[in-house]
């Protein structure tokens, strides 16, 4: 496994540095491919962390990944694998991420994801032009794409600048998640004619696998240190996440989406304590930004 060395550049070419950040537990053919998938985002400076939580060292011993990660290095893709235990839930390791994150973005990607090319840098576009505290590109999951679900196609879109905005689990804003089930994107952003180049944004209640973060919208905003008041099986971490910051800068997803599942089993399987349901998601209302 490569591990970096010495400061990360900010700024590059005109870029705003990037740190992709990657929870992972005995997947390592999985994150194979979601590494390989950075290779089509050319955005530089690029910075990969992955945390390992698995049972056994399945990551220095695969193949695939191996060649994955030397093709990575041969386009100067850095990846800096960390072995991370004990286990304590999703919350821990993704703070133990965050707090690995050197740059002012950081794209949250989960280890079954494969992205189109380019997503990266229409989502940089997005929250660089809003100023929001986080873009996503929801999921798909093609092995969807004859279920077409008409009632849970319903979007709301962001008409003007993205603003802070409360969601509370269980309100008429909460129901935004079902456009993201099976591959309702895929479907509506066929029949809208939605392409890359034409790109649109809209309201969501939370973006699950694929979320570009502002690293400092995300630490103000607490981060994920609320693990410690969560038992290490929990779910939903992402999810509260994603409401704190919300209500203080705002968050988005983009359409198209190309962010697509690999639709592999679950590793949370217990999801019996969910975390914005039994947390405070600190959604206090607050000023619009006026800039």
């Amino acid at each position: 496994m490569t591990n970096a060395a010495g400061p990360r550049p900010h700024v590059q070419g005109g870029h705003p540095a990037l740190d992709v950040l990657i929870p992972t537990r005995d997947r390592p053919n999985a994150l194979a491919v979601t590494l390989t998938s950075l290779l089509a985002q050319q955005w530089s400076p690029m910075h990969v962390v992955v945390s390992d939580q698995g049972d056994e060292a399945a990551l220095e011993t695969s193949p695939t990944l191996g060649a994955a990660l030397r093709v990575l290095a041969s386009y100067g893709l850095e990846v800096e694998v960390l072995r991370h235990l004990p286990r304590r839930g999703m919350a821990e390791q993704r703070q133990f991420l965050l707090d690995h994150a050197a740059g002012p973005y950081a794209l949250a990607l989960d280890d079954d994801v494969i992205l189109g090319p380019g997503l990266v840098p229409r989502m940089m576009g997005a929250i660089l032009e809003q100023g929001c505290g986080f873009v996503g590109s929801a999921v798909i999951g093609l092995s969807h794409a004859t279920d077409v679900r008409p009632d849970e196609e319903a979007i709301d879109w962001w008409e003007g600048p993205v603003r802070p905005e409360i969601v509370r689990p269980g309100s008429k804003e909460w129901a935004r998640h079902r456009l993201h089930n099976a591959a309702n994107l895929w479907h509506l952003q066929r029949s809208l004619g939605i392409s890359p180049d034409r790109q649109r944004l809209y309201r969501v209640a939370w973006v699950g696998g694929c979320v570009l973060w502002d690293v400092t919208a995300l630490r103000e905003a607490g981060g994920f240190s609320f693990w410690q008041r969560l038992p290490p099986e929990h779910a939903g971490e992402d999810v509260l996440a994603q409401l704190r910051v919300m209500a203080t800068r705002g968050g988005c997803a983009v359409l198209p989406s190309e962010a697509y599942h690999l639709e592999l089993p679950t590793k949370v399987v217990d999801r019996t304590v969910d975390a914005p349901w039994v947390l405070d998601a600190g959604t206090k209302p607050v000023p619009e930004r006026t800039s």
